[in-house]
């Protein structure tokens, strides 16, 4: 199979970690759906990476689809509980995660227009979201381990693909004063070697 997608791209990390973590094997494909001559729209209509190509030409995007795949194709390591309560509860910390982001995102795309057309109500919107969830996702950490049940799941996969992405694009927030609970979580994660492998880049 092959995973087309970018390094600084987080929703491309956390895919990229759950595959190192469930010890797929895959081909990775650079394509950045923002520069002249992408092929991304070939495969995804909507224009975004990552995208999962699989062996027969099947093609699956969006980065919650494409885990829930992963986790589900290979028996090692479960990252996502069969039980309904659970698996919703992981797939709830996903869901946030992913909306912070989002909110990180709009702000990034916002600042890169020319000054005179950028929005600051829009920015300040997408900033208390950003502010609002990551304070969330401290309080509901709180002092356990994990972020879901007492195992690694893909809950801490998409908090930490979230706030690394942060830690990239965005070190002036500093997040990490203000959330001890997230910032213990994030020194576990950063020494995974799934973690390590996929360090966002340009």
């Amino acid at each position: 199979m092959k995973i087309i997608g970018t390094n600084p791209s987080p929703y491309t990390r956390k895919v990229r970690i759950v595959a190192a973590e469930k010890k797929i094997e895959y081909d990775y494909e650079i394509d950045n759906p923002w520069q002249d001559g992408t092929a991304v729209p070939k495969h995804n209509p909507l224009g975004k990476v990552p995208v999962l190509v699989l062996e027969d030409g099947t093609v699956l995007f969006d980065s919650r689809v494409i885990v829930d795949y992963l986790d589900a194709v290979s028996p090692v390591g479960k990252l996502l509980p069969a039980a309904n309560r659970e698996r919703i509860e992981v797939k709830r910390w996903e869901a946030l995660a992913d909306g912070v982001l989002d909110a990180g995102v709009a702000v990034r795309l916002e600042n890169l227009r020319p000054e005179n057309e950028r929005s600051a109500t829009w920015i300040d919107r997408q900033m208390a979201k950003l502010d609002l969830g990551i304070a969330e996702m401290d309080k509901q950490l709180a002092a356990r381990k994990w972020c879901a049940g007492t195992n690694f799941s893909l809950a801490d996969i998409a908090v930490g693909a979230c706030l690394g992405w942060f830690d990239y694009r965005f070190p002036q927030i500093a997040w990490r004063k203000s959330t001890p609970n997230l910032s213990r979580l994030m020194e576990k994660l950063n020494e995974r070697p799934s973690f390590i492998d996929t360090m966002p880049r340009d």
